[in-house]
């Protein structure tokens, strides 16, 4: 994704940008933004259900790819981790957001041998 959008999202602004997606998707209670703890040197971002931890300036498309882990996680702390659930949410958030095409997307993934569950839902909401 690197090479296709260098566009960097202050960790001030991500916060509302986060709050709008998870709103334009229908769902409550959005995770909050954190500062990356200082000590984490070979992570980029990372998140749970509750929380999404960002540098002063992220990738656009880390900031989606750690919102997918929070719409892939519970609470008590159950991930799908980077399978086919995660997969699925975060190109539906590459479609919708950086308007990437979704074919080419299903095509890179499957050449790369993941497997994608491209219905996939946020695993807290009802069927």
């Amino acid at each position: 994704m690197a090479p296709r959008d260098g566009t960097l999202v202050e960790r001030g602004a991500a916060q509302a940008m986060m709050d709008a997606i998870w709103a334009d998707l229908g769902l409550r209670y959005p995770p909050r933004v954190e500062r990356l703890p200082a000590q984490a040197t070979a992570t980029i971002a990372s998140a749970n259900r509750l929380c999404i931890f960002l540098p002063e300036q992220t990738p656009s498309f880390c900031v989606l790819h750690e919102l997918a882990h929070a719409m892939t996680s519970t609470e008590d702390g159950r991930s799908d981790g980077h399978g086919p659930v995660f997969v699925g949410i975060y190109l539906q958030l590459l479609v919708r957001y950086m308007r990437l095409d979704a074919a080419e997307l299903l095509e890179s993934v499957r050449e790369a041998g993941l497997r994608v569950a491209p219905e996939a839902q946020p695993v807290f909401v009802d069927p």
